[in-house]
């Protein structure tokens, strides 16, 4: 009989072949998992597997909140929001030092509320802030940089697909750990904030500053964002007051954000159906690698792999947080080879059971598995924001942009070691939903 761990061994190294190999993360671990189980079990209910997962992932209706949100968010950025949230931003911070890099980061947390992905996030404020950084001669680093951290912010705050995604994988509460990345996210934007200050003044630098603008201009910009904020504050003071389930909110946020558009004139049925056809194409993306993550979720657990390496892990004897630190150094680790979204689909099947032998609060824990991916998508050589910021400005060489990013991964690293260190910060706003 074919043992088990040599087998699991064997999936692992062949999906990151596959991976290496280009092959779509979805199909490879749909492949893997399929041929394992097949190996283990019999190749009939393997095959089985492929005609009932689709079915069991696109009819799950706790997944229906993804294409909502996303839809959501191409709303808001084909009906201009994003230039709005920009200009509000920049009517605040433009007159100080670095005040453009600091208008962005801004924008880009505002956007994130009715967004929910970092690459959207930072494709569509690299459209806005980009050339504006330019225009002022911010050096390279320090704009592409500031975009691509800024970017981070959408798979924090809420609404966030990936966590969403993970509470699915995790049975919990996908209400509460929005409301949970909530306070981490804002902190995550006033550090970024904080650290474009100290970057401009630990490099000297000497960059032009606009003329303040007057209190009525401020207070007419911001009458300019209102629609994204009433869109928030409907959809997450549902979801914390209990109004509404997640996936309801995201239907109604859609709703909202096509409404609100073609009132003010800002949609036409031609953008409606691009923002269609896009959000079909990015759900249909994601769904791809569910429906593959899912079949490899079966060959794992025909390996018993989550309950050999929470055994493993326990054995060491380490403690609970020298164990967590393990675990999340591993995952920065397999950041610089994964996107966030593949990262979380693989390893939280595995690193699930081990963090609640360990003790920890599932939801906290959430955000914390959350924060550290989203370090993958800024640090080398496969930070997806870095490559959709480089699309875009094609004359700033890549390392420019890696470099420009790094102060602000110190500054994730900051972050998460004080939401290690104080997990109220986490914790106090989802305890009060339950």
């Amino acid at each position: 009989m074919i043992s088990t761990n040599f087998v699991a061994a064997g999936g692992f190294v062949t999906l990151f072949v596959l991976l290496i190999l280009r092959v779509p993360i979805g199909v490879a671990m749909g492949l893997v998992g399929v041929a394992g189980f097949g190996l283990l079990a019999a190749w009939d209910p393997a095959l089985n597997l492929l005609a009932i997962s689709p079915i069991r992932t696109v009819t799950d209706y706790s997944l229906g909140l993804i294409p909502m949100f996303i839809l959501m968010g191409a709303v808001a950025s084909a009906s201009g929001m994003s230039g709005e949230l920009y200009r509000a931003a920049n009517s605040f911070l433009g007159h100080r030092k670095g005040g453009l890099a600091m208008a962005t980061i801004t924008a880009c947390g505002g956007f994130s509320a009715i967004c929910g992905s970092s690459v959207a996030t930072a494709a569509t404020m690299a459209k806005v802030a980009l050339p504006e950084m330019k225009r002022y001669g911010y050096p390279d680093t320090l704009a592409t940089g500031s975009i691509a951290a800024g970017g981070t912010l959408g798979i924090l705050i809420p609404p966030s697909i990936v966590l969403a995604i993970y509470g699915v994988m995790t049975e919990q509460d996908i209400g509460q750990l929005f409301i949970a990345g909530l306070v981490p996210g804002v902190l995550a934007m006033l550090m970024y904030l904080v650290t474009v200050q100290v970057y401009i003044r630990v490099r000297g630098l000497q960059i032009p500053v606009q003329e303040p603008v007057s209190w009525g201009e401020r207070l007419a910009a911001l009458r300019g964002v209102w629609a994204i904020m009433l869109l928030f504050v409907f959809i997450i003071g549902g979801i914390y007051g209990g109004v509404f389930t997640p996936s309801e909110a995201a239907g109604m946020g859609a709703a909202g954000a096509i409404i609100i558009s073609v009132l003010r004139r800002r949609l036409s049925m031609k953008k409606l159906f691009d923002c269609l056809r896009e959000s079909m194409q990015v759900t249909a993306g994601i769904f791809k690698i569910l429906i593959g993550a899912i079949i490899f979720g079966y060959f794992l657990t025909i390996t018993q792999t989550p309950q050999k390496v929470t055994s493993f892990l326990l054995s060491l004897e380490l403690g609970p947080y020298p164990t967590l630190l393990l675990i999340l150094l591993f995952m920065i680790a397999l950041g610089c080879i994964l996107d966030a979204m593949a990262m979380i689909i693989l390893m939280i099947p595995i690193l699930y059971p081990v963090i609640m032998a360990l003790g920890f609060d599932p939801i906290w824990f959430g955000v914390v598995i959350v924060m550290t991916v989203e370090l993958g998508l800024i640090t080398p050589p496969i930070g997806m924001n870095v490559f959709v910021i480089n699309s875009m400005a094609k004359d700033v060489p890549l390392q420019k942009i890696f470099a420009g990013v790094m102060p602000f991964v110190m500054t994730d690293l900051v972050r998460l070691a004080l939401i290690l260190a104080f997990p109220a910060i986490v914790l106090f706003l989802p305890q009060t939903m339950r």
